[in-house]
């Protein structure tokens, strides 16, 4: 693995770290309806940690092999779309949008474990935790969404 690339992507990471940072949940995310399974706030930013880490790690072990640059253009798409979703949801208090977008993500995450599976296994099995904590995120959003219908219209604040 080559270190340069690796922190090229963790840097990367910041991105949607700094979005999270920005985008807190607030009041507003306090006050929804939220199901039982829904893990301490507490718990997310080291969830978060070490999924970058890892998703890092996969992208510079990928990024050193000719042909990688799909591979390589979905992780980036994944972190664009992953950057986005704390911006409406937590942002705009769009919690459908945030459903939209979160299946959108599941499905770019998808996608960049295929492609890392195609140059290094041990890439792909790094993705893996994402995808499982994108499955379980994708599912806890649509909760929200379906116990908090109508709070969508709600002023960011």
């Amino acid at each position: 693995m080559d270190v340069v690339l690796f922190v090229i992507f963790l840097v990367t990471c910041a991105v949607p770290g700094a979005a999270g940072a920005l985008f807190k949940p607030g009041a507003w995310y306090r006050g929804l309806d939220k199901p039982a399974w829904t893990p301490p706030n507490l718990l997310f930013p080291v969830i978060w940690a070490v999924l970058y880490l890892s998703m890092s790690v996969a992208a510079a072990r990928v990024g050193m092999y000719e042909g990688s640059v799909v591979a390589i253009a979905l992780w980036g798409l994944q972190i664009c779309i992953n950057t986005l979703w704390s911006a409406v949801f937590f942002g705009l208090h769009r919690i459908l949008a945030g459903v939209v977008i979160i299946g959108l993500l599941w499905l770019a995450v998808v996608a960049t474990t295929l492609a890392f599976a195609t140059h290094d296994g041990i890439a792909a099995w790094l993705m893996v935790p994402y995808l499982a904590w994108g499955t379980y995120a994708f599912a806890l959003n649509v909760s929200v969404w379906q116990r908090n219908r109508g709070g969508e219209i709600t002023q960011p604040g």
